[in-house]
């Protein structure tokens, strides 16, 4: 069954996020790069390649349900940061908005009857538990780190050895 046009919509808008959190991922991964952080900039390409992944499910959503897909242009991601710690706030930050964004597109799932969607998107809230958990364990141990050098190394080192998940 094709979707309402409001949760065609609202999954279009959704998918497109999810593309620009590709897009500011990757950004980071660069900025951690020239940080000579290669572990940070691993564990960010991967970030960014899984966000993607979250687009495309949105993109499959939408075309296994005959709705209209427009893939919208990618708003340029920020490219600087204070440190290890603001990039990662900020990583933060995102997800948590993202997962208020997903609790808005549940409730319109929801009161639209769309069950489809909303059972798609029951796999998102739960994603985004552990997105949210994930990024914040990292922004904890930098702030337990402070200024030392070498628990950053160590950090880095860790992160390196993020596989794909």
């Amino acid at each position: 069954m094709i979707p309402s046009k409001k949760m065609e919509e609202i999954l279009n808008k959704q998918m497109n996020a999810e593309f620009y959190s590709s897009h500011l991922y990757l950004a980071m991964a660069c900025w951690f790069e020239a940080q000579n952080l290669p572990g940070f900039a691993r564990w960010m390409e991967i970030q960014a390649e899984e966000e993607r992944g979250h687009a495309m499910k949105f993109y499959n959503h939408l075309k296994e349900r005959r709705a209209s897909i427009l893939v919208g242009d990618v708003p340029a991601a920020p490219t600087k940061y204070k440190g290890p710690l603001d990039a990662m706030t900020a990583a933060f930050n995102h997800e948590a908005h993202v997962s208020g964004e997903i609790n808005k597109m549940m409730d319109a799932a929801l009161s639209e009857k769309d069950y489809a969607a909303a059972q798609m998107l029951q796999w998102f809230v739960s994603e985004q538990v552990e997105e949210e958990a994930r990024i914040d364990a990292i922004a904890q141990q930098l702030k337990m780190a402070g200024e030392s050098k070498g628990a950053l190394m160590q950090i880095d080192h860790h992160l390196g050895k993020r596989k794909e998940d």
